[in-house]
């Protein structure tokens, strides 16, 4: 068979994009090596440094050093001064990829690149079963990497611009309030909510087990361990009680059955009560989601969320949208009761609903 040339313009340009796309993955293959290793916090808290002195003071092989600082500098990540053979991390990168908790930190999120791909052949055995991917195929780079990404969020925007943003749940939490937090991982929204409110009392559900222990450590720790319980409960089966606010941080578009959750959360609200929705900000028109961020939102929702049965074969949305988390809780009232806020949410990428227990159908 011949080999075919590129002989079209549109063909050339698909050729650099596949490219693009390819090197960015060695390349964020590679950052999470250095996020492991510590040499991004090191170059941002020493200073500029050679191979042969970055491998000194970060404890790691010289030949190592200098083929990991080539390829990031190769890739833009690090600085390289030619004169004096020296890699630089800009203090403008420093947020992103070098302090650990910052609201845009990626560390995290490279991190649990890594422990998607981990489970890769049982992924393509789901492809072809329709089957899923249990949430124990994935080891700690997953788990810590989704908490320390979270993180982010809860320490810079929780409790800063989110709970100012919406009165009526502040006021509640300040009274003292029954909540509870669906899907609440390692517990870091709610510790964080019971040292801002300490008279309000707390739950956070989660459907895998491993991560409830880690939360209830997490809290004890925190020193708020008196006031947070939790539970593993698969929340779309239904809540044990009902609670005057109900949150769920970046939920709903991985839950297997986005629907019937948000019917045990609407059942679990007491009259007055108040759910919070924080889920990511996209269309569940496949064509208006196209771009980095929607590509990155799919590809984490197909890979990178498990499902918490392994042959779990319930609806799952066609896209991690939240047009139609908008569209249910709208259906039987005015778009005035549901309040977006997207520009306390911490940009373009989150969406924040708000919205009363009448108005959840």
């Amino acid at each position: 068979m011949a080999v075919q040339t590129i002989e079209t313009k549109t063909t050339e340009e698909f050729l650099g994009k596949v490219l693009s796309d390819t090197s960015a993955f060695t390349t964020i293959v590679l950052a999470a090596v250095g996020d492991r290793l510590g040499l991004y916090k090191e170059l941002a808290a020493r200073g500029p440094a050679t191979s042969a002195e970055l491998a000194s003071r970060a404890g790691i092989a010289e030949r190592y050093a200098r083929e990991w600082l080539g390829a990031m500098a190769s890739a833009g990540y690090l600085i390289y001064d030619p004169d004096d053979r020296r890699f630089s991390l800009p203090s403008q990168y420093s947020p992103i990829i070098a302090q650990e908790g910052a609201p845009y930190f990626f560390g995290g999120i490279h991190q649990m690149v890594l422990g998607m791909s981990k489970p890769v052949d049982r992924l393509i055995e789901a492809f072809k079963t329709g089957g899923g991917v249990t949430q124990s195929s994935y080891d700690d780079d997953m788990w810590d990497g989704l908490e320390r990404f979270t993180n982010g969020w809860f320490e810079n925007l929780l409790l800063q611009q989110w709970i100012p943003a919406m009165p009526l749940v502040e006021a509640k939490l300040k009274k003292g309030a029954q909540v509870a937090d669906v899907g609440c991982g390692r517990g870091r929204a709610l510790i964080k909510l019971a040292e801002a409110f300490p008279t309000s009392t707390y739950i956070g559900f989660d459907a895998f087990a491993p991560t409830i222990e880690r939360a209830r450590q997490n809290a004890a720790d925190a020193g708020v361990g008196d006031r947070i319980r939790f539970e593993a409960r698969d929340c779309a089966q239904g809540l044990p009680a009902t609670y005057d606010v109900i949150t769920t941080f970046d939920v709903i578009h991985d839950a297997v059955d986005p629907a019937g959750l948000l019917k045990a959360i609407r059942r679990a609200l007491k009259p007055d009560g108040v759910y919070v929705c924080l889920d990511i900000n996209c269309s569940d028109r496949l064509e208006e989601n196209a771009g980095p961020l929607g590509a990155l939102a799919k590809r984490l929702g197909r890979s990178g969320s498990p499902s918490p049965s392994s042959a779990s074969s319930a609806p799952r949305p066609g896209s991690p949208a939240c047009d139609a988390c908008r569209s249910r809780i709208r259906s039987t009232t005015s778009t005035n009761c549901v309040r977006n806020h997207d520009r306390v949410a911490g940009g373009p990428s989150v969406l924040a609903l708000l919205a009363p227990a009448a108005f959840i159908t």
